[in-house]
């Protein structure tokens, strides 16, 4: 069932926020916080970024993926932290960062006040392209845009990739980074006997995951420092880029500080739509997807898989283009590594294909 769009109070409240927003210096874009509301009563935070100069072209969306929210994925506030800023500047179009339901700044369902075991996982798939839904229709209210592009990690990459097939006519643009496809039954930590399975029935979640999980700075960098291939993490990773991270993330939930050691809270839901994917089982169908594709895998990811990619490429027989990209050595969270370990080759290829893009998402 198609969502009806968000309401006409949400879209006026980003259109005159976005639109007061003082004009910071040239080199930097304007940064302003508002909320949409999605069809079923959730408030969500969307951060704008607009630079000075805006140019033709459609604008863009970022989906942050399975534990840290938008702000902390997206927009950190030191040199080289915010992917947002460099693409409102490098495209000179407004740039949109969303927290889906129970991330940052957006609502929390009320399960996440209570102890995680008393609930399933939360803020499933088919929830979030809500959530995704109701920012694209505000932000095409606010910008008059036919359409949106949207770019999504990991998890993210996903969620928006299934919106795209349930609504092809709202999305002009589409780069999927780093995400699952369910190209594979197989995956080294996720899916089907993983630590996460049912030790019961392996093909299934573990029921006692919980509906949510805390996350204290301790956890947030292991996974990426595993896949860095030098000792010294600061020649491929800025130290300050690290610190934002784990500081901006801890900062996205009001109750991390009252913790001992502080950690904020993510749903669980996402990691119940991974074991899916992880497992073979793909949640949507690309094929229903119309817009111009760009899938791009980081050589070191732990998260998505070249099946995956693969897959994608099989079933997308309706997009108008689709661009495969793997990137040379960068990992996982490639967008926030250093530029020379490809930070800098990912956004020349985002970059370069949204600028190809027609302002009004047709073909050209």
């Amino acid at each position: 069932m198609m969502l009806s769009a968000v309401s006409a109070a949400a879209a006026v409240t980003l259109l005159v926020a976005v639109a007061t927003d003082p004009v910071r210096a040239a080199e930097a874009p304007g940064r302003t916080d508002v909320r949409v509301t999605t069809v079923d009563g959730v408030g969500l935070r969307v951060r704008a970024l607009v630079p000075a100069r805006v140019e033709p072209g459609l604008p863009l969306v970022l989906v942050h993926g399975a534990r840290v929210p938008g702000v902390a994925s997206f927009d950190l506030d030191v040199p080289g932290g915010s992917l947002a800023a460099d693409l409102a500047l490098r495209l000179q179009r407004p740039v949109f960062v969303m927290d889906a339901r129970g991330y940052g700044g957006s609502d929390r369902p009320a399960a996440m006040d209570h102890p995680a075991a008393e609930a399933p996982p939360l803020s499933r798939g088919h929830e979030v392209v809500r959530d995704i839904d109701a920012v694209a229709t505000a932000v095409m209210e606010r910008t008059g845009a036919p359409c949106v592009a949207l770019l999504g990690w990991a998890t993210g990459g996903m969620w928006a990739a299934w919106y795209a097939s349930l609504w092809p006519e709202r999305v002009g643009a589409l780069v999927v980074l780093n995400a699952l496809y369910g190209g594979s039954a197989r995956h080294p930590s996720l899916g089907p006997g993983s630590p996460s399975a049912d030790p019961v029935r392996p093909d299934r979640l573990n029921p006692a995951i919980g509906a949510y999980r805390w996350n204290p700075a301790a956890s947030l960098l292991p996974s990426w420092d595993a896949t860095i291939p030098l000792a010294d993490k600061s020649a491929w990773r800025d130290d300050a880029v690290a610190a934002a991270y784990v500081r901006e993330a801890l900062a996205s939930d009001p109750r991390a500080a009252g913790r001992d050691p502080p950690a904020f809270r993510a749903p669980l839901g996402a990691i119940e739509d991974s074991f899916l994917q992880a497992g073979g089982r793909r949640l949507f169908d690309a094929g229903s997807i119309t817009a111009p594709v760009l899938v791009v895998r980081s050589e070191r990811d732990f998260w998505s898989r070249p099946e995956d990619a693969s897959a994608f490429v099989h079933d997308a027989v309706r997009a108008r283009s689709l661009r495969v990209v793997t990137l040379p050595g960068a990992t996982h969270y490639v967008h926030l590594d250093r530029p020379e370990r490809g930070r800098d080759a990912f956004l020349d290829e985002v970059v370069g294909f949204l600028r190809a893009v027609p302002a009004d998402g047709g073909p050209r």
